[in-house]
């Protein structure tokens, strides 16, 4: 992952839970703009600090580099509630998943 992405990671998410760049500085017990510096890429968290990050945004350090799921949040919330399901709710699931896929792909076309 490239610089730069880290930078557009780390707002997406912060966004993504509606808090602004301030109260999540505040929060982590660093200076009001503690947050606004790293997003503008004026540097990047200690490892323990970005350890507080993944936590505060409420998604593991993996979930963080994983550009594509947007997300991660929610993602990991149904993929634990999907553990509870029998083959048959699963298969039904996923029959659902399709047809909302389709639809969407439909929508843009």
């Amino acid at each position: 992952m490239s610089d730069d992405l880290f930078y557009r990671r780390l707002t997406q998410l912060r966004m993504a839970k509606g808090v602004s760049a301030r109260d999540m500085s505040l929060s982590l017990g660093q200076g009001p703009g503690y947050i606004n510096n790293i997003e503008n890429r004026k540097g990047l968290p200690s490892m323990t600090v970005f350890f507080y990050i993944c936590e505060y945004l409420g998604v593991s350090p993996k979930e963080f580099f994983d550009d594509g799921n947007l997300y991660p949040t929610q993602m990991r919330e149904l993929i634990e509630d999907l553990h509870a399901l029998d083959e048959e709710q699963l298969t039904n699931i996923q029959f659902i998943v399709k047809g909302l896929k389709k639809q969407k792909l439909q929508n843009f076309s």
